[in-house]
């Protein structure tokens, strides 16, 4: 039997890092296309703070149901604006990714913060105890967001990179492979590859900032 009370807690201390960690993952992305000369994001709309622009329906389901690993929409991105298109496109794939590991930190050092923080009585302690918890949560996710998009598999961030880093002769064969990226990331999440693949790192780096 379902207790609805539980699941309504659970998502209310879940969704909210969630969305900050999509909001800035992908604004990272777009603002980083914008000052390297591609206007394509802003002319989207996905330089916003307002979450929804960035959700992705089972991207986020994915964040619910592991509480690590998850994606969101792609910012649009046009790297024929780029003075230099592969080098370009490495910068701004590893901007999300390397936003969601500052976000990690900054959340890792406030819920340090709290421990300093004197017994202030059981007012304050009602509240702070879930909003510590939501913190906890949304290092777990920000290290999740980062380390899954860094995976080289199409259309995930590691796949630009990737794509950047290789010879352009390979770079082009290996660009071929994302028509199937999404049937073979499915593929490793529901023989759960992944997470024996990026759990443990996940986890590792979480104890170490936590």
């Amino acid at each position: 039997m379902f207790d609805f009370a539980q699941i309504i807690q659970r998502l209310t201390i879940t969704i909210p890092p969630i969305l900050l960690a999509v909001t800035v993952h992908e604004i990272s992305h777009g603002w980083v296309a914008y000052k390297l000369g591609d206007p394509t994001a802003k002319d989207a709309g996905r330089l916003t703070f307002n979450p929804i622009s960035h959700l992705d329906l089972f991207g986020t389901l994915a964040f619910l149901l592991t509480q690590a690993i998850g994606w969101a929409k792609p910012v649009p991105v046009n790297p024929r604006y780029f003075n230099h298109p592969r080098k370009d496109m490495i910068w701004v794939s590893l901007a999300g990714p390397a936003s969601n590991i500052l976000l990690a930190i900054v959340l890792a050092v406030i819920l340090k913060l709290f421990f300093l923080i004197p017994a202030l009585g059981a007012p304050a302690m009602f509240f702070l105890k879930p909003l510590a918890y939501m913190i906890q949560i949304g290092v777990m996710i920000n290290i999740g967001l980062a380390v899954f998009n860094l995976l080289p598999i199409p259309p995930l961030d590691g796949s630009k990179i990737m794509e950047g880093l290789l010879p352009y002769n390979l770079s082009i064969q290996y660009a071929k492979l994302e028509p199937y990226g999404f049937i073979l990331l499915l593929l490793l999440i529901f023989t759960n590859t992944i997470d024996w693949l990026i759990i443990p790192i996940i986890r590792f780096l979480a104890n170490l900032l936590i």
